[in-house]
Formats: C-alpha cells, sequence, structure tokens
C-alpha cells in the first residue's frame, strides 16, 4: 500500500476562508482579527468578523498559552474586551486543570498491567 493511500486527505474549505490581520501591544497580548472572505479574496458580508485574543500565564511548570474568543464587533471593542475575555479563559483553564487533576487521582493503577487504570466512579 502507498503512503498515499494511508494519508488523510488534507484540503481547504473555501467557504471558510478568513483574511487575518494581527494587533498587539508587545506587552501583554495579541488579538487577531479574522475577517471573512470569498474563495476569491473578496469580503464575505454573510459571515461575521471574529476577533481572537492570546496572551499567557506563568505557572509553576512554565508558561502556558491562551487562546480565546473576545466577543466585539470591532478592534476598539476587542481590545476593551481582551482583559475580561483573557480572565474567563484563565478561570475555564484551571477549572479544567483541576478536573484532569481529579481524574488522575481517582484512577487506581492495576498491578501487572503496564498502562491500564480504573477509573473510579
Amino acid at each position: 500500500m502507498s503512503q498515499t493511500e494511508t494519508s488523510p486527505e488534507i484540503s481547504m474549505d473555501p467557504a471558510a476562508l478568513t483574511r487575518e490581520e494581527v494587533y498587539t501591544d508587545s506587552r501583554v497580548g495579541t488579538i487577531r482579527k479574522l475577517i471573512p472572505v470569498t474563495k476569491t479574496g473578496d469580503p464575505d458580508a454573510d459571515r461575521e468578523t471574529q476577533f481572537v485574543g492570546s496572551t499567557q500565564i506563568m505557572t509553576p511548570g512554565g508558561a502556558l498559552p491562551l487562546t480565546f474568543e473576545i466577543e466585539a464587533e470591532s478592534l476598539e471593542q476587542a481590545v476593551a474586551g481582551f482583559g475580561e475575555a483573557a480572565k474567563a479563559a484563565v478561570e475555564r483553564t484551571m477549572e479544567e486543570l483541576k478536573e484532569m487533576q481529579r481524574q488522575q487521582a481517582s484512577s487506581i493503577v492495576v498491578p501487572g498491567r503496564e498502562n491500564s487504570k480504573i477509573q473510579m466512579p
């Protein structure tokens, strides 16, 4: 069997194309403005522009990158809402980490079965 027969098809969705503009204050984070475009590169008025923020927080394990959507209709609103959206992303991430720790702590290692764990309800 050739490699192409086993490789998944990789293709872009022409109905989901966006143009990206990046804004940063070179201190706290970055805002990506994703502007919908048609497959010819013209603006697509049928879809909404999205704003995506990114920053990082320091943890005992090092820097943790965060990416989050910012509800906004303009760059000005996205900049104003960056802090609250970042705070919500930190809280969500911390809850996910706590849940992962709870799941890990509730696992029982079965002797004689490497990499086998029983999950406690």
